[in-house]
């Protein structure tokens, strides 16, 4: 069976990390290997909690990493430097950008970027999108 690398980021708390892994273990729980990759320990820990395989906090693991999984997923912030208060540095959007992963961002509007058609959509039809593409990869992948 094939078996997917999924790598998390998120920063502050790790909210949007931590339901994009429940949902994904909700959904199907042998087909990814999930790895928390969080900017801060408590996002790193929290995103443990909700099952992730495994973690690591900080600026060189993200950037280490972003080159080692085969999707990428967390808030669209991940790709802009400085954002999320600073805790995304520039290093760490350029190795997410770069990345040869598949990207599914969450197109949360905070950090002054408007995805237009997202505006009337609540956190959890978000996520579920983002779940649903994730989804849509692996099947296409295994064949």
């Amino acid at each position: 069976m094939l078996l997917l690398k999924i790598g998390i980021i998120d920063g502050q708390g790790g909210g949007i990390g931590k339901k994009i892994i429940e949902k994904i273990r909700k959904a199907s729980s042998d087909k990814f290997e999930l790895i928390a990759l969080g900017t801060n320990s408590l996002a790193t820990s929290g995103m443990m909690k909700s099952g992730a395989d495994f973690g690591a906090t900080g600026e060189n693991p993200i950037v280490i990493n972003s080159d080692k999984v085969d999707v990428i997923m967390g808030p669209m912030a991940i790709v802009i430097p400085n954002s999320i208060m600073g805790e995304i540095t520039p290093k760490m959007s350029f190795a997410v950008g770069n990345s040869n992963a598949l990207k599914i961002l969450i197109p949360l509007n905070k950090c002054n970027v408007e995805i237009p058609g997202t505006k009337n959509k609540n956190i959890n039809e978000l996520l579920d999108s983002a779940v649903d593409e994730l989804l849509l990869y692996y099947n296409t992948k295994k064949g």
